[in-house]
């Protein structure tokens, strides 16, 4: 049977909030029976954006990423909501608007913390999917429509093909460990999770410095070589996809302007500053100290 899973692009996300907003004016005082009750004006939305900053100046890389009910199909708050939460056979949740009130309990049991307590009402809720209108025959919910840059795609498929596309997207969810098995996909989920080392590589060009296209930096920790890479146009080098504090790292540059070589403790994402290439491995400068 096709079920409803949604993907997120993570990467895309502007934090325009166009999906927070059209969560909020879907149901603050509206009543859909079945599905929710009206949301409180003063309750989170159901939809949240987290941050992630990384790096420094001038190498900084903000990511946004989405979170919401994941609608998973071993969903914690069903084993403590009982009978006040249900399992549609298309795979959406449903906090049950008369049965779940006054069980704030059901809120806790989320580990995503995607479950949000209307006080005035006394009543946890959820982004139900838009339910409501998917059964009217929107083809996707409210956060998809509103999105601007695409972060959202609705599918509705049966479990062995969306298996598939996620082994062929390499698509991911939040938190795997949790073994609650969401139906909430990610891509690029990486650039949420790891991170990067950069640098900016220079040259004395006739009394001037200026930056160098082309060099190669090679990636290594202790004897291993990682990765291997050439700066941009704008000198600008970075290695991605590291694990946090994964330890120390040394990055060797050569180019026909000389070499340069500088190390870094990992421990989150770090830009190491200008690089100056020097004639002999014996004068390399670094213009700012390795963190």
């Amino acid at each position: 049977m096709n079920k409803w899973n949604l993907i997120v692009h993570v990467g895309r996300c502007e934090n325009c909030q166009n999906c927070v907003i059209a969560a909020r004016d879907e149901h603050v005082g509206n009543d859909f029976p079945g599905y929710a009750a009206p949301a409180a004006t003063s309750a989170e939305s159901p939809i949240r954006i987290l941050r992630r900053v990384q790096g420094g100046a001038h190498m900084v890389e903000t990511t946004y990423l989405p979170v919401m009910c994941n609608h998973c199909d071993e969903a914690p708050c069903m084993r403590v909501g009982g009978d006040a939460i249900r399992k549609r056979a298309d795979g959406i949740v449903v906090i049950d608007p008369e049965k779940a009130r006054g069980r704030k309990d059901i809120v806790k049991a989320c580990p995503y913390k995607a479950i949000v307590w209307n006080d005035e009402l006394k009543l946890p809720q959820i982004w139900v999917f838009d339910a409501h209108l998917l059964d009217q025959g929107w083809p996707h919910p409210r956060c998809q429509q509103s999105c601007p840059t695409e972060v959202f795609e609705a599918v509705k498929l049966d479990d062995a093909a969306m298996a598939e596309r996620a082994r062929r997207e390499g698509l991911r969810v939040l938190q795997a460990k949790f073994g609650t098995k969401p139906r909430v996909w990610y891509s690029a989920l990486d650039r949420w999770e790891t991170c990067f080392i950069g640098l900016s590589v220079s040259a004395r060009v006739g009394g001037v410095i200026e930056c160098v296209a082309g060099a190669v930096a090679t990636l290594y920790r202790g004897d291993s070589k990682l990765a291997e890479t050439v700066s941009d146009g704008f000198g600008d080098i970075r290695f991605g996809g590291l694990a946090k504090g994964s330890g120390r790292y040394r990055v060797e540059i050569r180019h026909e302007q000389g070499t340069a070589s500088c190390e870094c403790e990992l421990d989150d994402s770090v830009y190491l500053g200008e690089v100056c290439l020097a004639r002999s491995t014996s004068g390399v400068e670094n213009l700012a100290p390795s963190k």
